[in-house]
């Protein structure tokens, strides 16, 4: 498969990139510092860009198979502060990818998006509200337009999120029923997600992602 990977160089993104290419799948890999990822695999492509402009977007979804939008909140202050980022990027990301032809769309937003907001305990909407809530109000406005557009779509929800090795021992929780807040490593979100985008599975669906 041809895989692009949008937010690559850091993150589940960067899992990502590392995980596809050791299947053996070509990778292209969009990022601002794409062309400083170290990486020099074979059918591995850095795309040096922002994720917002539709001009570098072009570049990287042209003949994929399968995009993966990766882009994550920062682990430092700068995730207490209003974003559009998320909206923006994906705003721009659609059209692209509905005018190449390009169907395949695998979008990380997080557990707590959307309504799976719900489904977070009282103790904690508090410190997530006061930490996440702006990162995450355009996490939902971004789930809103992946919902409208006519991408054969799949929205990731992981909980939250830690640095441990594969394990390949995670619950894909579908069913909202099911839901819940938990703990999953970033190298097994990529495992799912590469995984999904090889045999075309939860389209239309947002499982959240827990150990």
């Amino acid at each position: 498969m041809k895989i692009t990977v949008i937010g690559a160089s850091r993150g589940i993104g960067r899992k990502v990139v590392d995980h596809a290419l050791s299947r053996g799948h070509g990778v292209r890999a969009l990022a601002r510092g794409a062309d400083t990822m170290g990486i020099e695999a074979d059918g591995f492509e850095p795309v040096a860009g922002d994720a917002t402009d539709p001009v570098a977007l072009a570049r990287a979804v042209a003949g994929a198979d399968a995009v993966i939008l990766t882009l994550g909140v920062p682990r430092d202050l700068r995730a207490l502060r209003r974003t559009t980022l998320f909206s923006d990027a994906t705003s721009a990301l659609i059209p692209v990818m509905e005018a190449a032809g390009v169907r395949r769309l695998l979008a990380v937003t997080g557990f707590g998006a959307g309504d799976s907001a719900a489904k977070l305990s009282s103790l904690e909407k508090i410190p997530f509200k006061l930490f996440l809530g702006r990162a995450y109000a355009d996490k939902a406005l971004q789930e809103e337009m992946i919902r409208a557009s006519s991408l054969d779509w799949t929205i990731v929800r992981p909980g939250i999120l830690n640095d441990n090795a594969m394990s390949k021992k995670y619950k894909v929780l579908v069913e909202p029923e099911t839901w819940r807040q938990g703990i999953v490593s970033r190298a097994d979100v990529a495992h799912f997600l590469v995984q999904a985008a090889e045999d075309g599975s939860h389209i239309g669906k947002t499982p959240a992602i827990q150990r």
